[in-house]
């Protein structure tokens, strides 16, 4: 892609910015944020800006003056929505459900008004969309989804979005699996690795769906390209592993050569007191990236060893090792 416009809404959080990074050199990128502050967009790491890239305030509910930027964008890519890693009380479960659907509503309306609509809006969505996977994974072709927390808030999420009449604007939504980079949910695991910790979660059987963060950049770019692809994209790795592999390869990388376990019911007292949800480290997600494969996206790290051994090569040692 070149001198493309890119609309990358909610785009200030871990993927946003590893998208941000990835189209900015030949492309011009709009950062919507609500937390804008002019052209001071930083690049991941670094005190230095991202070239190209700007940023427009919004709130992410209301029609503004941002609705103008979408004018002939090529694409709009909407990752709006607070984050799930925190205690599910009755006001952060408003919150994220709220956040997610409010934005895609009104990214929708914004659309409608334009003269040269966005030619394609990718929306986040997650693929804890489908019910708690441990027998077979699941696809896009999949029928039964969840019925938890999660679940619910990303079938809510999509339906807004197919809702939005958007006949010159194709529209894809993106089911999420773990994005794996330098920084964001990494950071947790690394600490573990660091202080001994390293081991199993749970029983260790719950399935990972993950992805290469560069791969998730790597598929947008491509489905770009693909001018007749429409609906859900499952983006994660067609290979899965288990807990147990997800964190032997993560020690491995690291170079640690031992990790101690952590059972259920530590996890449940330490997600409590660290303020999160222990759901998230022992539900399986078991999903397959179908319609990507069916199509012929090429993987650059389809394996998890080679994911870890490329991310972990971008870290200072001080980041998994206590000596």
């Amino acid at each position: 892609m070149k001198n493309e416009k890119i609309i990358l809404a909610g785009g200030s959080g871990f993927i946003g910015q590893n998208i941000a990074s990835y189209f900015c050199n030949e492309n011009h990128i709009i950062i919507l944020s609500r937390h804008a502050d002019g052209e001071k967009i930083m690049s991941i790491n670094s005190q230095v800006p991202l070239p190209n890239t700007r940023s427009v305030y919004w709130d992410g509910k209301a029609l503004g003056s941002w609705s103008k930027e979408l004018e002939g964008a090529s694409m709009l890519i909407n990752l709006t929505g607070k984050s799930v890693n925190c205690r599910y009380t009755e006001k952060n479960k408003k919150e994220i459900l709220e956040s997610r659907v409010n934005a895609t509503r009104v990214i929708g309306e914004a659309i409608k008004q334009c003269s040269l609509p966005p030619k394609l809006w990718l929306n986040s969505s997650a693929a804890t969309i489908y019910a708690n996977a441990e027998l077979h994974p699941k696809d896009e072709y999949e029928t039964e989804y969840g019925n938890d927390f999660t679940s619910r808030v990303s079938k809510e999420w999509e339906s807004v979005f197919i809702e939005q009449e958007t006949p010159h604007t194709r529209k894809i939504a993106i089911r999420q699996g773990l994005a794996l980079g330098k920084g964001g949910l990494l950071a947790p695991y690394l600490n573990l690795v660091k202080f001994g910790l390293g081991g199993t979660q749970g029983n260790g059987q719950q399935m990972y769906s993950w992805i290469h963060i560069e791969d998730c950049c790597r598929i947008i770019e491509w489905l770009f390209k693909q001018k007749e692809v429409e609906g859900p994209i499952n983006f994660c790795s067609p290979f899965p592993v288990s807990n147990k592999i997800f964190m032997q390869a993560l020690r491995k990388a690291t170079g640690t050569s031992f990790g101690l376990p952590a059972y259920a019911w530590m996890i449940k007292i330490g997600t409590a007191l660290i303020g999160t949800e222990p759901e998230l480290a022992l539900n399986s997600s078991w999903v397959l990236p179908t319609r990507l494969t069916e199509m012929g996206f090429q993987f650059k790290f389809p394996y998890i060893h080679d994911a870890f051994e490329d991310i972990i090569k971008q870290y200072p040692k001080k980041a998994y090792q206590l000596f």
